[in-house]
């Protein structure tokens, strides 16, 4: 297999930069740049980084030597830990192009390398690529849970009930002329059960880590000029969103990322909703209404001071209302048809009630994502292969031939292989015979 090399850090200025080799051959580029000066494995070392073809010293740099199987791909692994010069590292990576049997790592390659040597499976290598992209404190805590192997356990675990179900129903395939005891039969029946309750339970989580993965969807929405996009640009602390009299001024969705308190979410801006629109901004209303149906939570919006002529029956009961402009209003008294979904009361411009709408937003985000100890789904991957684990053991039935019964918690079994990326018969072959008798 070829070795590999890319720099591990971003490609910019900057003090320190890591350049990480991995291969049979990856000890090659320590002799060619440093030479026979030894170095010992996992502790660092400070060596003279020299270019082979003129002699000439690229850099001194920390080197730390990762002999297979302990490194992050199972494979030989240096690392050159050298100064984050442009310079420096393009000469690097040159000498580095023109070792035999070296080339540049494609994108992942060496997490793929990780996982291929059984460092981590695959909801290990998806937890690393979401704590390399969380942008919250409580992103990353979900990523680290699951690259330390919280889903995996999990799913791993299902896995083997199924499994030794399996291994004790195989065993009776070779014996048609023996049925299986009562006791048996009960026994998987019962294991199945309580594992489709478990599965079951764990899909019911109203997608909870999916969201807390990539941000809550909150949508503003309500008619021209109530104040939208004034809000947005408050929120986001800086002119994101073009603010004007006119009406029909936003036309396309335009999206913010916020951090409340940890949590992680997406505010959108859409089109003011309204009938008499041109086509252009009818489009940009289309999408609105398309983005609402999406959400997960909606913010409708109202003037304050055209309070009585404001269209309420856009608002959804599970939506959060909020009404702009109190300090234009003149203490007018709210109408019937809003006052009864106990709106806020803001000012964008005079940023009064405020507070109170983002701490609403931080009880909301809190209460679509918050997580506990249990690992959840953070990806529709999983969430798919657990519901075909689910369609395979509602098939499965102690009355039908074994064959069929088993080939039932196969297909289970390997349903929950596919998320982990663990798909072995071999594990089959072992729990049966791991119960024999010795000399058997």
């Amino acid at each position: 297999m070829e070795t590999i090399f890319a720099t591990a850090t971003a490609p910019i200025k900057s003090g320190v930069a890591i350049i990480r080799i991995s291969g049979d051959d990856a000890y090659a580029c320590y002799k060619a740049m440093v030479g026979d000066k030894p170095i010992k494995p996992r502790q660092a070392a400070l060596r003279k980084l020299n270019n082979p073809i003129n002699g000439e010293m690229i850099d001194e740099a920390v080197v730390l030597w990762f002999p297979a199987p302990a490194s992050f791909t199972g494979e030989n692994t240096i690392e050159f830990h050298t100064h984050g010069s442009r310079a420096v590292i393009d000469e690097v990576m040159e000498v580095l192009s023109g070792l035999d049997n070296y080339r540049l790592a494609e994108p992942g390659e060496f997490s793929k390398r990780g996982f291929d040597s059984g460092k981590m499976d695959l909801t290990e290598a998806e937890g690393l690529a979401d704590l390399i992209d969380a942008e919250t404190k409580i992103q990353a805590r979900q990523a680290m849970m699951q690259k330390q192997g919280a889903l995996k356990d999990l799913y791993d675990k299902w896995r083997r009930q199924l499994i030794s179900v399996l291994a004790n129903i195989e065993a009776y395939i070779d014996f048609p002329d023996e049925d299986i005891p009562e006791s048996a039969s009960a026994a998987a029946i019962e294991s199945v059960e309580d594992l489709k309750k478990d599965i079951t339970k764990h899909l019911n989580d109203n997608r909870r880590g999916e969201k807390l993965r990539l941000g809550l969807q909150v949508v503003i929405a309500g008619a021209p000029n109530v104040g939208k996009s004034s809000l947005l640009n408050m929120l986001a602390q800086r002119d994101v969103a073009i603010v004007s009299d006119i009406a029909g001024t936003t036309r396309d969705i335009i999206e913010v990322h916020l951090n409340l308190n940890g949590y992680p979410v997406i505010l959108a801006d859409t089109a003011g909703l309204r009938e008499d629109a041109e086509v252009i901004e009818k489009e940009g209303i289309n999408r609105a209404k398309a983005r609402l149906e999406s959400a997960d939570v909606r913010v409708f919006m109202f003037d304050a001071e055209n309070i009585a002529n404001e269209d309420f029956s856009i608002i959804t009961d599970d939506a959060l209302v909020v009404v702009n402009k109190i300090d234009k209003a003149g203490g007018a008294t709210l109408p019937d048809e809003i006052a009864k979904y106990n709106p806020l009361l803001i000012s964008v411009n005079e940023k009064k009630g405020v507070d109170s709408l983002i701490k609403k937003l931080e009880e909301l985000a809190k209460e679509h994502m918050e997580i506990g100890s249990d690992p959840v789904i953070t990806r529709d991957r999983h969430r798919f292969f657990l519901k075909n684990t689910i369609k395979a053991l509602e098939q499965f039935d102690m009355r039908l031939p074994p064959e069929l019964a088993a080939e039932n918690l196969r297909q289970a079994a390997t349903c929950l292989g596919r998320i982990t990326g663990h798909i072995d018969v071999e594990d089959i072959l072992d729990d049966i015979f791991s119960n024999f008798c010795i000399g058997k």
